[in-house]
């Protein structure tokens, strides 16, 4: 009966570890959800990204371990990490714009946007990014690795960040097809990201890099979310899964080949960064 719950080492089995991770972020969550509901206020990203921090630190603290171990050591490493991560993620976005661009598929009109405007988009997308990269990268997805090896955690984090963008909205048809391939391919990039760094800051600087430029720069859908950006893009006759449609850059055909590209030289990229046990 031991052997259910601890493993040779004597320390909890993953799939427990996974699991009092839920059930602390579940204690931490619902009454956030109910009393936003009784006081009719909105339970808003950065609320979210706190009880998900808040549920990390309880099972670091249980596991005798600090945060850090999630999230990477906050030190100089860390921003130039992030940085990189946000001009990749940028990148992201820029490529199968400028794609679009060149064919003849879309054009853009520069819209009237206060700078405070472009900021609030900026610190939104962080905030966004840091919620679900600890969500779907951090604590869980560690432990996967640590009990089945970084290929099986890949692709159950995956699949899982593809059914909570499931019920996104024009996540339908060919586009909803595309997207869940992009969404999936992208979860594999960040997983990557983390593997070759040992830390949550280029996974974190990928996603709001990526959102930020496709949305509030470029003016595209995120995740089937209109956005109002810096520019419009105007979609001449194109179909749709060459142009994303409302869904955005990540469900079109351009979108999927720029994002492979870019996980594929991830996986291949040797990081210098010093690997922990």
């Amino acid at each position: 009966m031991r052997a259910l719950f601890f493993g040779s080492t004597g320390e909890l089995r993953s799939g427990w570890w996974c699991l009092l991770f839920y059930l602390a972020l579940a204690a931490f969550v619902l009454p956030l959800i109910l009393a936003g509901r009784a006081l009719h206020l909105e339970v808003t990203v950065g609320v979210q990204s706190l009880a998900v921090v808040a549920a990390t630190l309880v099972c670091q603290r249980l596991r005798r371990k600090p945060l850090t171990e999630i999230t990477g050591q906050f030190d100089l490493r860390w921003v130039r990490e992030f940085a990189l991560g946000g001009l990749g993620g940028s990148v992201l976005m820029v490529a199968p714009a400028a794609l679009l661009l060149v064919g003849g598929w879309v054009r853009f009109s520069l819209n009237s946007v206060a700078f405070s405007d472009v900021a609030s988009a900026a610190l939104a997308c962080i905030a966004v990014a840091v919620t679900e990269e600890l969500l779907f990268r951090g604590f869980v997805f560690q432990r996967l690795i640590a009990g089945l090896g970084v290929w099986p955690a890949q692709v159950l984090i995956g699949a899982y960040f593809v059914l909570t963008h499931s019920s996104n909205p024009h996540m339908t048809g060919v586009v909803g097809v595309l997207a869940g391939l992009n969404i999936f391919v992208a979860s594999v990039l960040f997983g990557a990201a983390f593997v070759k760094t040992r830390s949550l800051a280029m996974p974190i600087g990928l996603h709001a890099g990526a959102n930020w430029v496709q949305g509030a720069l470029l003016g595209f859908g995120v995740s089937g979310h209109e956005q109002l950006g810096v520019w419009s893009p105007h979609v001449q006759e194109a179909p749709t899964w060459l142009t994303g449609g409302a869904f955005g850059l990540e469900a079109s055909v351009p979108g999927l080949g720029c994002l492979l590209v870019l996980t594929a030289l991830m996986l291949r990229w040797r990081s210098t960064s010093p690997q922990r046990s």
